[in-house]
């Protein structure tokens, strides 16, 4: 697309103007012709077809009809009124019926006039009839156009009441393609486009949108896609080439007394294999010169605090400063709780710093950050605030990252003099495809074992109809010692979801398990923070056996004597959401058990997440599934992220086109990493152009 043209404001369209305009921008964020000529439709109707009504039954999908109107009549009154045609092609007598838009409708329609009527047709007492149709007039220039595979494209009902529905958006794109100043340049090079055998850009995108036939739809798609992911690749493996070649990291090339005595003194197990795997893939890129990016992934429990904590002291040996940001003030204290026990007869000054911390302590830390005295500060959002300045820092760990957006995860890279190294976790395993698009400029460590001793947590899948059988087995259980959560996706009664809520959950538990015998702590995010903290701390206690509680426990509660997660209506929960809740079990050594409590009815996907959960633990195997079911729009933050802007593409359904576009970016680049070449000039240029207005947030995960 030429530059200019592609920047032409979607005002100046012939047939849009401001109004539209407006619209366009609000709905569908259509702002200029280039975003309109990527408004990709989501389906196509095959149009080739002219059915005969002879030949019309009711398991016939839509179809399209020639003919004429014999006769037209106003039935019925007022809201009840309908606007009824008879339709003829001489084979035959169809209805054509219409409850809205009558007045136009009726004025524009002319008996004994040749027309194409497009529908659903269905029968009642044996005579066929098509509601709302669509109906062309039957001229030369519709039948070229209707006789062939047509676009459908989203709207919205704001488009609609501008003559936007999907029709009257083709017809805009169609203007685009008659425009005078219309041109379209290439954007892959010619030894790309003849060694993949693509057709043109300018064929690919005419026919995305008015497609000849089915084989250059085919072709059209499998260029556009491929561009799509090739382009995501080179932008993501170029930053990944200037990070390790231009940016400097500082060198951790001691070891010393810290990480020593607690290796010696305070770590009382032995690291699995794939710890210490981890901590050596880190060591390697301390001692590199170049600043370390890395994305460190392992399911829940499987030790990534304590390979964060080793690598800490690493930094501190070196006369360096650490910090570890986690996305709630719940996360943030566990985490400086945990690093604290470890760190437990240690001269290691640590500190937590978050919303609730006091002014007076905030001055401290501030002073003592500055003077380099403070160590290690472990927080939440608090420590990207301006007046937090670090005197040496030498790496960041961000837990869950994507609770973050990018702007707030930059924000740390200002507290030090250079670049600090950096260490992004995360509990929730992401599908190879998305890592390699996400995260792709990010070295990946992965902690695929669990510590020795942890057994494998049993999920099962439970109807409402056997409660009394689950009430049954937590009482076996408590009297075992063991704890139970109880989840709830609600707090209170929804007048429109019919759904187990939390309040009358609480009231039935309370009646079955009463006290003395039994106590019950309740947990939710509308509590205060020290109601909540008191409940959560009694469960922690062990002075009550159970936690009945919404999704604020999906991170941040770590009680190893809770043996039982029992989730209601667990078909209302993502895939992440339900593994991240079982993973709030089997934190000991006893035998755990996830219990999915759901309606008799599932859903096709509700059946599947319920399938996937009680077949394995493998959180990988339950991320590439999710994917598979939501889409990757909505897994991991994508949507904040600004990288994942895919129009066509589809990460679960292209994984295997994908790779071969990382490939062939991974070899260009290894050839000509500046793109200075002639033949990847054009490569360079398209570049360039994906990149203009947007912020390049690639050295900070």
């Amino acid at each position: 697309m030429d530059d200019n043209f592609s920047d032409i404001p979607i005002e100046f369209l012939k047939g849009v103007g401001p109004q539209r305009a407006e619209l366009l921008r609000n709905e569908s964020n259509i702002y200029k012709f280039g975003d309109l000529l990527t408004y990709y439709p989501f389906r196509y109707v095959d149009r080739s077809k002219f059915y005969k009504i002879s030949e019309l039954n009711d398991d016939l999908p839509y179809v399209q009809l020639i003919g004429k109107i014999i006769d037209i009549e106003l039935l019925g009154k007022n809201t009840s009124s309908r606007l009824v045609a008879n339709f003829t092609d001489g084979t035959g007598i169809i209805e054509l019926i219409w409850f809205k838009g009558i007045k136009w409708i009726k004025d524009s329609i002319k008996k004994n006039t040749l027309y194409i009527v497009f529908g659903k047709a269905t029968s009642f007492k044996g005579i066929f009839n098509i509601a709302h149709p669509e109906i062309e007039l039957a001229n030369d220039e519709n039948l070229k156009i209707i006789s062939s595979l047509q676009p459908v494209y989203n709207s919205t009902e704001k488009l609609k009441s501008k003559g936007l529905d999907s029709k009257g958006i083709s017809k805009l794109i169609r203007q685009l393609f008659n425009h005078p100043d219309f041109y379209l340049h290439e954007t892959l090079n010619k030894n790309l486009i003849n060694n993949l055998k693509f057709i043109s850009k300018r064929e690919a995108l005419i026919n995305i949108h008015l497609p000849k036939n089915f084989e250059y739809l085919i072709q059209a798609q499998r260029r556009l896609k491929f561009e799509e992911l090739f382009f995501i690749q080179l932008k993501i493996l170029r930053q990944q080439y200037d990070r390790k070649n231009y940016i400097k990291g500082y060198v951790f090339d001691k070891v010393g007394n810290y990480f020593n005595s607690f290796y010696n003194n305070n770590l009382k197990f032995e690291l699995t294999n794939a710890q210490k795997r981890v901590i050596k893939e880190i060591r390697f890129d301390f001692k590199s010169g170049k600043q370390m990016n890395r994305l460190l992934q392992g399911d829940v429990g499987s030790g990534k605090t304590l390979v964060a904590l080793m690598v800490m002291l690493i930094a501190l040996d070196n006369n360096f400063q650490a910090c570890l940001m986690a996305p709630t003030e719940i996360l943030a204290i566990q985490h400086f709780n945990t690093i604290s026990k470890f760190l437990n007869g240690l001269d290691i000054y640590i500190s937590l710093l978050t919303g609730s911390t006091k002014s007076s302590q905030r001055k401290i830390i501030s002073e003592n950050l500055q003077n380099g005295s403070l160590q290690i500060l472990i927080g939440t959002h608090a420590l990207i605030e301006d007046n937090v300045q670090f005197k040496s820092l030498g790496i960041s760990v961000i837990d869950e990252q994507h609770r973050f957006g990018v702007e707030q995860r930059s924000k740390l890279w200002k507290k030090s003099s250079a670049y600090p190294h950096v260490l992004v976790m995360t509990a929730t395993p992401i599908p190879r495809t998305l890592a390699m698009t996400l995260y792709g400029d990010l070295d990946v460590s992965i902690i695929d074992e669990l510590p020795p001793g942890r057994k494998p947590i049993k999920t099962i899948h439970k109807y409402d109809s056997s409660r009394l059988r689950v009430f049954g087995f937590m009482k076996e259980q408590i009297s075992k010692g063991r704890q139970v959560y109880v989840v709830y996706p609600l707090i209170n009664e929804s007048e429109t979801l019919d759904l187990k809520h939390l309040m009358d959950g609480y009231d039935s538990i309370t009646k079955e398990f009463p006290l003395p015998e039994y106590a019950v702590s309740i947990v939710h995010g509308q509590m205060k923070p020290a109601d909540k903290d008191y409940e959560m701390d009694r469960f922690k206690r062990g002075e009550t056996q159970i936690m009945v509680a919404t999704t604020v426990i999906e991170v941040g509660v770590d009680v190893p004597n809770a043996s039982v997660m029992i989730i209601e209506n667990a078909e209302r929960f993502g895939l992440a959401q339900l593994h991240q809740l079982r993973g709030r079990v089997g934190r000991g050594n006893d035998q755990s058990y996830c219990i999915l409590m759901t309606s008799d009815k599932l859903s096709t996907d509700g059946k599947v997440r319920i399938e996937t959960m009680v077949k394995t633990n493998d959180g990988f195997e339950i991320a590439d599934v999710d994917l598979k079911l939501r889409g990757p729009g909505n897994i991991e933050g994508t949507q904040q992220s600004g990288v994942l802007d895919l129009k066509l593409a589809d990460l679960s359904k292209d994984a295997q086109m994908l790779q071969y576009a990382r490939k062939i970016a991974s070899e260009i680049l290894n050839d000509d990493p500046d793109l200075n070449k002639e033949d990847n000039l054009i490569l360079k240029r398209q570049l360039n152009l994906l990149n203009k207005n947007r912020k390049n947030w690639s050295l900070i995960s």
